[in-house]
């Protein structure tokens, strides 16, 4: 009875109701009494419907090459300890391997000056950068990184000690002296 359970499992595009199981269970049923399996299975061909993908993330990670803002702007604060640190973010090399975009430059994380690495995945926008000084600030340990999931603006502090809560870093293009730029809107009143 066991075996029985599983034909339906063997037998393509067949409801298990229209299937023709032989009926006897004893063992004395006689194998001419049984049809074959393999003239049962019926193969049906079948279409795909959709679109292949036609995206080239080494293409865009040339185009990231040549357009990505060299500066960036933004606040870092951390979890656990009451810190809200202004950054300033400026790339001095880029390049593209691959899919790969790698980021070469300088941070000012409130007045600690260190070099960066970053490498932005162009085809997932998964940016990891690495902050190369010895000495951060509190919270930001050598050996941690910042990761984003959204390219060069959402970080989050991935730190190298368990015990460190970690942060979070936002960017923007538009840095503060830029935003003086922007026009003014009055009230009514």
């Amino acid at each position: 009875m066991l075996f029985f359970s599983f034909v339906d499992l063997w037998i393509a595009n067949e409801p298990s109701l229209q299937q023709s199981l032989p009926i006897s269970s004893s063992p004395e049923a006689s194998q001419e009494q049984l049809e074959p399996i393999d003239s049962i299975i019926e193969i049906k061909p079948f279409v795909l419907e959709g679109s292949v993908e036609s995206f080239d993330p080494e293409s865009r990670a040339k185009e990231l090459v040549k357009n990505i803002p060299r500066n960036w702007c933004g606040t870092f604060k951390s979890f656990e300890k009451d810190l809200n640190i202004d950054v300033t973010l400026r790339f001095f090399e880029v390049s593209a391997t691959g899919q790969m975009v790698s980021m070469q430059g300088e941070m000012m994380l409130g007045d600690v000056k260190t070099l960066v690495s970053g490498n932005l995945n162009a085809k997932s926008d998964q940016f990891e950068l690495i902050p190369l000084a010895e000495k951060l600030l509190p919270g930001l340990e050598p050996g941690g990184s910042f990761i984003g999931l959204q390219g060069v603006k959402v970080f989050g502090w991935n730190s190298s000690n368990l015990d460190n809560a970690g942060g979070q870093l936002n960017l923007r293009e538009k840095c503060a002296d830029e935003i003086s730029e922007a026009p003014v809107v009055r009230s009514i009143w």
